[in-house]
């Protein structure tokens, strides 16, 4: 069984379409005290600390599990983005993003959790995406910041919803850019469970590969 430590419901969403059985967990990780030196890093200590903080207390156990961490940050060169604080810290971020390109990278963690909670073996693995926005107006970034679309986003947007009309390419997964990368879950999961990520299928044919580029 996989617990989900991430109240995120773009995660939950990704997971339940992929038809992989979970279920969500509470984590005591305070990902705001995480430091790193670099975005990557930083993604992915902040996805082990999701992890390795899940509260599994009242979960009904009688063999080991698996708890799934996951974080994504944005970064603009060296600069990293993460959630807005407000709405103002939101069109700052949206003012920086538009006519660039930049990563998005989203980290994870799956730490095997034997049935008397102690970890057993960890994996990690970084997914990291490419996204060009179009320039975007003052009133576009207001407009949309008004939304609240942006709010609790990495990056102060929301790709799969009405921010893709200002995004003009992207390289790399679709789902990483939403909060999670399912082949790199399968990924990990197979080397802390010895096995396939239960209920999901490998995509294959277009919408599969490396690039997209959207309308």
């Amino acid at each position: 069984m996989l617990y989900l430590a991430s109240q995120s419901p773009q995660r939950n969403q990704l997971l339940r379409r992929a038809g992989v059985p979970f279920a969500v967990v509470p984590t005591a990780c305070d990902e705001a005290a995480i430091s790193a030196p670099a975005a990557h890093l930083l993604a992915l200590d902040r996805a082990c600390g999701k992890a390795l903080g899940a509260k599994l207390d009242g979960v009904d156990r009688g063999a080991p599990c698996v708890v799934l961490g996951v974080d994504t940050v944005v970064a603009l060169g060296r600069e990293v983005l993460g959630k807005p604080s407000d709405r103002a810290d939101a069109r700052r971020i949206l003012a920086l993003l538009q006519g660039t390109t930049h990563s998005v990278i989203t980290g994870h963690c799956c730490v095997l959790v034997g049935a008397d909670g102690t970890p057993l073996k960890e994996a990690r693995g970084v997914a990291i995406a490419r996204v060009t926005m179009r320039s975007m107006s003052a009133d576009e970034i207001a407009a949309y910041v008004a939304s609240g679309e942006s709010d609790d986003r990495a990056g102060a947007y929301a790709i799969q919803e009405t921010a893709d009309r200002y995004v003009v390419d992207l390289e790399g997964s679709f789902d990483t850019v939403v909060g999670l990368s399912l082949s790199t879950v399968a990924r990990l999961w197979r080397e802390v469970a010895d096995g396939p990520l239960p209920g999901w299928v490998p995509l294959i044919g277009p919408g599969s590969g490396k690039h997209r580029v959207l309308p």
